[in-house]
């Protein structure tokens, strides 16, 4: 009973946080219809979240061990709520960026709240597994920001569409804070301040961490880049799939994403049990991932939805390395040391979403208004480069085995 009182409500928030996260790809031709938006401004307005996501990151993490999950998280709620509502009376880019990034800031503790809360209330062979419940409760909410929302769009415009993300934002705030039981560590400050911030350099210093990041960063920038917006304009200009047919693809890509967190979760907690590790199991993932890009990258259109399930399930991998990471360190850490490495996921992935529509942007528009596929290719393939040169590194970076102690190093 505990633990769903633990579970439920963090599953809940980052459903919604995932929903807020990836609904323009839906929504996107409503944009720039409305506003007249170029793919350059569709990018950057829609990579507002993970700027403002990610500048968060590294206070989230001293909060999260500071003051605990379940306070931190409610009260960044309610600026996602303030965030949505903007979003819906915004009546230009300016403000629309500006929703946006206050959605991104609200809704950045909902993983790393939910990692850190399992640190605390779960078993640590079990994290694994759990951890890829919190991930299917995001995908459901990817999944819900396809064929739900496109069938909502028939009632309300994408201005009533945030109303609702809104209010039902406001209502998971609460939801934590009351429902969530206290834990021991919320009543009390362990470390000082200075000693929390000063820990995180003990970790951005151990090789063990290096070893891993750069190639969880590369998959996972790719994955948030490419499905939370660019996988619908795609389907469109690139497959030349009706409005429909895109929203149909991207519910049965969100289905994949559920499967694959599910799935990976799954996998990783039997082949402990034999001795594999889980950076293991996320690293042939997040190969079989990159390999699915290489397919959009050379536009094999007759095998879209194969492709783009391939890319669902297996671009949830990149989560893998979170859950191995927090069993590297001491457990007082866990919040500072998935908030490390979710600093750089965040910025790449701003960086990533923005700079596809920047490419893309690069060639003219057909004469029905679609971009042209060159710029897909161009943007897709640059992408797909950079999580192989993540894995050629991890392949050849070996840290000294005795000087990486990281339970030690900070």
């Amino acid at each position: 009973m505990t633990l769903a009182r633990v579970f439920l409500p963090f599953a809940f928030g980052y459903f919604l946080s995932y929903l807020l996260r990836v609904v323009n790809a839906v929504i996107a031709p409503d944009l720039v219809n409305e506003l007249g938006l170029s793919a350059a401004d569709l990018g950057l307005l829609t990579s507002a979240n993970f700027l403002a996501f990610a500048a968060f990151q590294l206070p989230l993490g001293v909060l999260l061990d500071r003051y605990g999950p379940r306070r931190t998280e409610s009260v960044l709620l309610v600026v996602a709520a303030s965030g949505a509502f903007l979003f819906s009376i915004a009546d230009g880019l300016g403000a629309l960026v500006i929703g946006r990034a206050m959605i991104g800031l609200g809704t950045s503790a909902c993983l790393m709240a939910a990692f850190k809360a399992y640190v605390m209330w779960v078993d640590r062979e079990r994290i694994p597994f759990i951890n890829g419940c919190q991930m299917a409760a995001g995908g459901l909410g990817a999944l819900t920001a396809t064929v739900p929302v496109e069938m909502a769009l028939q009632v309300t415009d994408w201005r009533g569409v945030f109303v609702i993300l809104s209010l039902l934002s406001l209502s998971a705030a609460i939801i934590l804070f009351f429902v969530v039981p206290k834990h021991r560590d919320d009543q009390s400050l362990p470390e000082p301040l200075f000693t929390q911030i000063n820990a995180l350099r003990g970790i951005y210093s151990n090789p063990v961490f290096w070893r891993i990041a750069p190639l969880c960063v590369m998959s996972q920038c790719a994955f948030l880049s490419i499905q939370s917006l660019w996988s619908g304009p795609w389907l469109s200009d690139v497959a030349g799939l009706s409005r429909d047919a895109v929203a149909d693809h991207l519910f049965l890509i969100a289905c994949a994403m559920v499967a694959g967190f599910l799935g990976m979760g799954v996998v990783a907690d039997r082949l402990a049990r034999y001795g594999i590790t889980t950076t293991t199991v996320a690293i042939y993932g997040m190969a079989l991932f990159a390999l699915s890009q290489l397919g959009l990258t050379l536009q094999l259109t007759d095998h879209t939805l194969t492709l783009w399930l391939v890319f669902g399930f297996f671009g949830t991998s990149g989560i893998l390395p979170y859950a191995a990471l927090t069993q590297q360190f001491a457990q007082h850490l866990a919040g500072r040391v998935i908030t490390a490495i979710n600093v750089m996921v965040f910025f790449s992935a701003f960086t990533a979403q923005w700079g596809i529509g920047v490419i893309i942007n690069m060639w003219d528009k057909s004469s029905a208004g679609k971009y042209d596929p060159a710029g897909y290719q161009a943007a897709f393939g640059l992408i797909a480069g950079i999580q192989i040169s993540g894995l050629i590194w991890y392949l050849l970076f070996r840290p000294d085995q005795g000087n990486s102690s990281v339970n030690t190093a900070v």
